[in-house]
């Protein structure tokens, strides 16, 4: 299955600017969120099994993390090693509501990227159901089912240029997050995470 990370998207004051838990059935989303918040609280045991998994027979190797770059996953297991515990993200039904309208139709457009098939952007989106943010943001992943990988991938953000996934996921500023997962036509998974900080309702 090819496997694509798409650049992440984030809106600062309205305007864009650019989970250790198994899945059970229907608790996708859930478990993406709960690694998502075990790695911003346990930034250094992520990173500890970051390097476990990496390694198949005592050489790094790919299989338990996907088809990523070395360098990338070493300076990934140094920056979570560095990072501080963050707070974990609460879950937003507003939020997640958004993540869902982009992850269903561009899944089955089988585009990619932050902008919908409708041409609508993420502060489009986030406004349409009722959020409105100072801050936020969006991680896409493309081609991962399993939650743990849709994390991992992001984490590592090989060939992102300034780890922008990575950013969002370790933002202090975000406290809020929603997630929806959705078949995609042309990569078979795709994974949609939007962020924000204080929300406000209207």
């Amino acid at each position: 299955m090819r496997r694509l990370c798409a650049a992440s998207a984030a809106l600062a004051a309205l305007s864009i600017v650019s989970a250790a838990a198994p899945a059970s059935a229907g608790g996708v989303e859930s478990a993406v969120l709960a690694e998502v918040n075990f790695a911003r609280t346990h930034p250094a045991e992520y990173a500890r099994q970051l390097r476990k998994d990496a390694y198949v027979g005592g050489v790094v190797g790919y299989s338990e993390i996907g088809n990523e770059d070395v360098d990338a996953l070493s300076e990934a297991i140094e920056f979570l090693m560095r990072q501080s515990p963050l707070p974990p993200l609460s879950a937003s039904e507003a939020l997640a509501a958004a993540a869902q309208a982009h992850a269903s139709a561009q899944g089955r457009a089988g585009q990619v990227g932050h902008v919908s098939p409708t041409g609508a952007t993420l502060s489009e989106r986030l406004h349409a159901h009722g959020v409105w943010a100072g801050l936020a943001a969006e991680n896409i992943s493309y081609g991962y089912e399993d939650p743990r990988e849709v994390v991992r991938q992001l984490i590592i953000d090989s060939g992102v240029p300034g780890r922008g996934h990575r950013q969002n996921i370790f933002g202090a500023h975000y406290q809020s997050a929603g997630v929806s997962c959705a078949p995609h036509r042309a990569y078979g998974a795709m994974c949609v995470i939007d962020f924000a900080g204080a929300l406000v309702r209207r």
